[in-house]
């Protein structure tokens, strides 16, 4: 693993970082005596799918709960399109273009498909505080549309759609949100291959439009270099590799973790050996 403070292969430099629509510097997150994040140095440029590696544990969803402004850092710093980024909440950050969807989705069963989309900016009717159906019907059909989500009925409860149709509805509200950034973790947690199919795909059509940029916690290392521009892994609280997908290999990732928890034996041996 690189030191910290350690240029890795693929960082950005000066000139690049000014592409940047999200970058962090030296971040350390601590949780008593337990340390989360130690020195990650991460940047997203637009447009780009980036991948998030790490074994469980690692710090992963810890830096995206900083991103998202759920937690503070208690070193380093952020910025957003060029400008520092203190989030003060999740409402401030979602306010700055940043949106996440986890794995629980934090969709609610009992309501609609489009109740759903539209959760906490339903439309109204005015004066009177009367939620205008037929208008979310309509916009959410058309946001569904442009994105590729094939969803029959928008009426019916979220409970009643599969897992990948429940995930690609989530992410159609982050994007109706009119977010630019959008923060995954774990999306095809528990998924069959066809509703991973779907997600991958849906994410493959925001990346060539350009609409947003992503950022994606996979374990699934064919998912990353099919899905992703670039992927960084996260070992011990520091990103250890940083490279285009095009740069690298299943093997390559596959060594690194092999080697990750060689080293991790062995200090587990040296630790409970006998003395002599």
């Amino acid at each position: 693993m690189a030191e910290p403070g350690t240029p890795l292969q693929g960082a950005p430099t000066p000139s690049a970082a000014s592409e940047d629509v999200l970058r962090v510097e030296h971040i350390g997150k601590r949780f008593g005596p337990v340390t989360a994040l130690k020195d990650v140095n991460l940047h997203l440029k637009k447009g780009e799918v980036l991948g998030l590696l790490g074994d469980n544990g690692a710090g992963k969803s810890t830096l995206i709960k900083i991103l998202c402004g759920f937690q503070k850092p208690d070193t380093g710093r952020m910025f957003l399109r060029g400008e520092p980024y203190e989030p003060k909440s999740v409402d401030d950050a979602r306010a700055k273009g940043i949106e996440t969807v986890y794995q629980d989705l934090a969709l609610i069963d009992e309501l609609s498909v489009f109740h759903n989309l539209f959760l906490r900016k339903e439309r109204v009717h005015k004066p009177l505080p009367l939620l205008a159906n037929r208008q979310m019907k309509r916009e959410a059909r058309t946001a569904l549309d442009e994105i590729g989500i094939n969803i029959p009925r928008i009426d019916v409860a979220v409970a009643r759609l599969s897992g990948g149709q429940r995930q690609a509805i989530a992410v159609a509200r982050t994007v109706n949100s009119d977010a630019d950034i959008i923060l995954l973790d774990e999306p095809l947690a528990a998924m069959g291959a066809k509703e991973g199919a779907m997600i991958l795909d849906l994410v493959a059509r925001l990346k060539e439009e350009g609409r947003v940029s992503i950022i994606m916690i996979l374990h699934n290392y064919v998912h990353v270099l099919e899905a992703c521009d670039r992927v960084s892994m996260i070992q011990d609280g520091a990103i250890a590799l940083d490279k285009p997908t095009a740069e690298t290999s299943v093997e390559e990732l596959t060594d690194i973790v092999v080697n990750e928890y060689k080293r991790a034996r062995m200090a587990n041996h040296e630790d409970t050996a006998p003395a002599t």
